[in-house]
């Protein structure tokens, strides 16, 4: 047989072998495959009538469980006016557009909290109001972009919170605690104050027409301190209250964080809290050793101007449980 011929039967052995050799392969695969799919469809089929179930059952309140709500109220500024247009269409503020959220404030509020009482017993709600109800004439432009003066806004929003209060008392058997705290736009003086900041405060001074307003209702409890702090002892966690702008925030990376945190590493060393609860910043947030409210108004131009981040309205409400300390943590929504 000559070279070539010997070279090209070669050629095609070869190939004929590598092709049967790929075959072999394949079929050893397939047999594989198929063995595979037997074996989980015999463990498929051996499953069938093993379901079993266990009976999880409701939980109800112990006997020693028991948790407060706390509902922080802050920031409202009811006279105030926000026309969309100055922030291209986020929000719309009026004083009836107030009254709507505030009407909303509570009685979620109140649905939250009777929602909660189902798996642990509630008997107090801490009601923090932590001032700034209303924008009143701190500022000359103030007066432009308000409904009326100081004085009637503030007792416009006395009667606000006392039909608040009442509603609760009407609709439930919770006892009510309520922290007050003045903010800064409540003062009548150019400046803020400090050792005298309540004596300038139209707040101050409707906390107090309150509480004698409610002096004959058993379960309503008025706290108004003279001084910048409050603080409450809620089964053992020590929590400050304030309004929030003793805080210094200049805008800087962090957000208020750092400020937040070097101020109340200050405040413990004369005393300790293990929880502040404040507004002022028209922001939500929860931390592990501070609670910073929302607002009620929203949105508006001068949120815009120094660029806080956008927020819709709203305020905060947490538990507190005697056991495990804060657990529910979650915002009212108002609009």
């Amino acid at each position: 047989m000559k070279t070539k011929d010997r070279l090209t039967k070669d050629k095609e052995e070869l190939r004929s072998n590598a092709s049967e050799l790929d075959l072999k392969k394949k079929y050893k695969f397939a047999l594989k495959s198929i063995a595979k799919l037997e074996r989980e469809k015999s463990e498929i089929a051996s499953l069938k009538g093993t379901v079993t179930t266990f009976t999880i059952k409701p939980k109800r309140p112990s006997k020693d469980s028991e948790a407060t709500a706390v509902w922080v109220a802050s920031d409202w500024h009811t006279d105030e006016f926000i026309d969309s247009g100055t922030i291209n269409g986020l929000n719309h503020f009026t004083p009836d557009i107030a009254k709507q959220r505030v009407e909303t404030f509570f009685r979620s509020g109140l649905r939250l909290t009777d929602i909660l009482s189902k798996d642990v017993e509630i008997k107090t709600i801490v009601l923090a109001l932590l001032g700034d109800f209303f924008t009143g004439h701190i500022h000359p432009d103030f007066m432009e972009i308000t409904d009326t003066e100081p004085m009637h806004a503030v007792i416009r929003v006395q009667n606000m919170i006392a039909s608040g209060i009442q509603y609760i008392l009407n609709n439930s058997k919770y006892e009510l605690v309520i922290p007050c705290h003045s903010g800064n736009h409540a003062r009548t003086t150019e400046k803020t104050r400090f050792a005298t900041e309540n004596g300038h405060s139209l707040e101050f001074y409707m906390y107090h027409f309150l509480a004698d307003h409610f002096r004959g209702e058993k379960r309503v409890k008025f706290i108004i301190p003279t001084g910048y702090h409050s603080y409450m002892d809620i089964y053992g966690v020590k929590v400050r209250f304030h309004h929030g702008h003793g805080l210094k925030y200049g805008g800087g990376v962090g957000g208020i964080f750092i400020p937040t945190n070097k101020a109340l590493s200050q405040w413990n060393k004369a005393f300790k809290a293990d929880l502040d609860v404040f507004g002022h910043f028209h922001q939500t947030i929860f931390a592990p050793n501070f609670i910073c409210n929302g607002s009620l108004i929203g949105y508006s131009a001068f949120a815009l101007s120094i660029k806080a981040d956008f927020e819709r309205p709203k305020q905060v409400m947490f538990l507190i449980d005697k056991k495990r300390g804060r657990t529910f943590m979650c915002p009212i929504l108002l609009d």
